[in-house]
C-alpha cells in the first residue's frame, strides 16, 4: 500500500474522515503524487508527496504510472475533448502534466484530454514574481481547505507559489509559522514580508499593501497592511505572532 501513485481528476477535496460530510483539509491536483496508506470499496486514505499531508480521497482515479513534463501556468486551463472544441472542464494552476501528442496551439494529456499551450509551462519553469502568482487569485472566493481557481484558503494562497516552483511548503498555517524563521516585532514592512496570525497568513505586496485570502470578506483580496492588523486584533483578538520573508 506504500506505491507511488498520481492522482487523475481535475481535483479531489481532501477529507479528515471517509465521509463526504467530513471537515475538508486540503485539496488534491491533477498529478500530484501520493501514497496510499489504506482503502475500503468507496475511499483511501493518502499522504500526499509534497508536503506529506494526510487525509481521504474517494477511491478513483488514480494511476502508478505518470511522468509530469509540463504544468498548469494559469488560474485554470480549459480541457477540451479535441482541439477547438466546446468544453466546461478545467485544471487548476499547478496541475502537472504529461504530454502525448500536440499540434500547433494544443498539447494531449489523455484521450479526449487537450490543453491550449498558452496556458502551460514546463515542469521546471520557476515563477520568480509571487505578487503575479498571489495576484491569479484576486477575487477567488474564500473555502476552508481549497486550493483552486474555485476557492482557496489563505495557508494555500501561499503555499501554492512554492509548490508551483517545485519547492517544499508546509500546507497549514500553524506549520508555516514553525516552519518560516522571523520575529514578531517589526515597525516597517516591506514587499515579500510573510505576517502570521494564529490560524491566518498574510503577504506583502509592498509597505503599505498586503494580499490574503480572508475569511471574513469571502475572498482573495488586496487590503492596507497596518488597517488589517488593527482589524484582526479587534474582531478576532489575534496579535501578530511572527513577520517572515518569502525565500526561495
Amino acid at each position: 500500500m506504500q506505491n507511488n501513485f498520481y492522482f487523475k481528476g481535475n481535483f479531489s477535496n481532501i477529507h479528515k474522515k471517509p465521509s463526504k460530510f467530513s471537515e475538508v483539509s486540503s485539496q488534491l491536483l491533477y498529478g500530484e503524487k501520493f501514497k496510499i496508506l489504506s482503502k475500503n470499496k468507496n475511499w483511501i486514505k493518502i499522504k500526499t508527496s509534497f508536503d506529506n499531508y494526510i487525509g481521504y480521497i474517494k477511491n478513483a482515479q488514480y494511476v502508478e504510472k505518470f511522468k509530469p513534463n509540463y504544468k498548469v501556468s494559469n488560474l485554470k486551463a480549459k480541457i477540451f475533448k479535441k482541439p477547438n472544441s466546446s468544453s466546461k472542464n478545467w485544471l487548476t494552476l499547478g496541475s502537472k502534466l504529461s504530454v502525448i501528442d500536440e499540434n500547433k496551439n494544443y498539447i494531449k494529456i489523455e484521450k479526449n484530454k487537450w490543453i491550449k499551450k498558452k496556458d502551460i509551462k514546463k515542469i521546471n519553469h520557476k515563477e520568480k514574481n509571487f505578487i503575479k502568482t498571489f495576484k491569479k487569485f484576486l477575487n477567488v472566493k474564500y473555502v476552508w481547505g481549497g486550493k483552486t481557481y474555485k476557492g482557496i484558503d489563505c495557508s494555500a494562497l501561499l503555499q501554492i507559489f512554492f509548490n508551483y516552483n517545485n519547492l517544499f511548503y508546509p500546507r497549514d498555517t500553524k506549520d508555516q509559522i514553525n516552519y518560516s524563521k522571523g520575529s514578531s516585532i517589526k515597525k516597517k514592512f516591506k514587499k515579500g514580508d510573510i505576517i502570521f496570525w494564529k490560524g491566518h497568513v498574510a503577504m506583502c505586496l509592498n509597505s503599505k499593501k498586503l494580499i490574503h485570502a480572508y475569511g471574513p470578506e469571502k475572498k482573495v483580496l488586496i487590503m492596507p497592511i497596518i488597517k488589517t492588523i488593527n482589524r484582526i486584533r479587534e474582531t478576532a483578538k489575534l496579535k501578530v505572532k511572527k513577520i517572515s520573508r518569502i525565500k526561495y
